[in-house]
């Protein structure tokens, strides 16, 4: 319904112009926002679940699509997980016995696989936790047992993360079609 008021040109005439602008830059933002909450769920330092949750927010302000209980919803949803993301990954390495230099070394990791793509990051991560647990004194059976531990703690924080932004985002398109 909304996406045909700016796919009728002779419908947007009709439109107050100030209106049509502020809700066209909106639209925009929010698929923007969409776009990029989605990369951040697997991205690191990018807040993922946030940004899909400002793009639900530029759409409500510009179309009004969302009801209150599920913009509540989807906001006390952003904030566990949010929380849960930093979590996860430290109770998977805890699980696996990994020690802080294994935390750090998957962080570091991580971050510095992250310039050759998203698996050069998800095996700087695990690079990083044995490296780091090696360092911290474990044998490399057990550097690798918590390497993995951490490995599994950030891949489910990261499906969490995918699976509400993507429920985010079909939710928009949903509610913008039809």
């Amino acid at each position: 319904m909304y996406l045909k008021i700016f796919l009728d040109f002779k419908a947007l005439k009709s439109i107050n112009t100030t209106f049509v602008d502020m809700a066209t830059v909106l639209l925009i933002l929010g698929i923007l926002f969409l776009m990029a909450g989605m990369l951040g769920c697997v991205l690191p330092a990018i807040p993922g679940p946030p940004l899909s949750f400002l793009g639900m927010l530029f759409l409500e302000w510009g179309l009004h699509p969302f009801s209150t209980t599920s913009l509540v919803i989807f906001g006390v949803l952003t904030v566990i997980v949010t929380v849960l993301d930093y979590l996860i990954p430290v109770w998977g390495a805890k699980i696996f016995g990994a020690t802080k230099y294994g935390v750090w070394g998957s962080i570091i990791g991580m971050l510095a696989g992250t310039v050759l793509t998203p698996i050069g990051m998800i095996a700087g991560l695990l690079a990083g936790a044995i490296i780091g647990d090696l360092y911290g004194g474990k044998n490399i059976q057990d550097a690798f047992k918590s390497g993995i531990g951490t490995f599994l703690g950030t891949i489910a924080g990261m499906t969490i993360k995918l699976i509400l932004s993507g429920t985010m985002t079909f939710w928009v398109f949903y509610k913008i079609i039809f």
